[in-house]
């Protein structure tokens, strides 16, 4: 099973053209999923039959078309994938760095209770 740090170093070995191929046998393969043909996702996406082929066989494309094909088809959420994730909300950050700046007192020392001395209030044993 491949890490995603040894699927990285194979993706970077490969040339733009072996790139452009596979992108394009994957949205081959996601159209042909989608039981869509070539046509009605021309259509969908707003580009003509003859660049939906160009793209399908890697033979290059604008990153305009990829995002209208890979939109047409319905899986916008690749693109996600080129966003790194924010693990901890930027907000929540200011805030702790500012509780963490704000300066910060001692506090004074509770009084104890008092001690009472010889008994009761009035003075008197029992």
């Amino acid at each position: 099973m491949e890490t995603g740090d040894s699927r990285a170093r194979l993706t970077d070995s490969i040339t733009t053209e072996e790139a452009e191929e596979r992108l394009g046998a994957r949205i081959r393969s996601l159209r042909l999923s989608r039981n869509l043909d070539q046509a009605a996702v021309a259509e969908r996406a707003g580009v003509s039959l003859r660049t939906v082929k160009n793209l399908e066989n890697g033979r290059g494309s604008s990153v305009a078309t990829l995002v209208r094909v890979v939109r047409a088809l319905g899986r916008s959420d690749w693109f996600d994938a080129l966003q790194p994730a924010v693990a901890v909300s930027p907000l929540r950050m200011l805030a702790q760095e500012r509780r963490d700046t704000t300066p910060q007192r001692a506090s004074r020392p509770r009084r104890a209770d008092r001690p009472t001395f010889g008994g009761d209030i009035d003075g008197g044993a029992r």
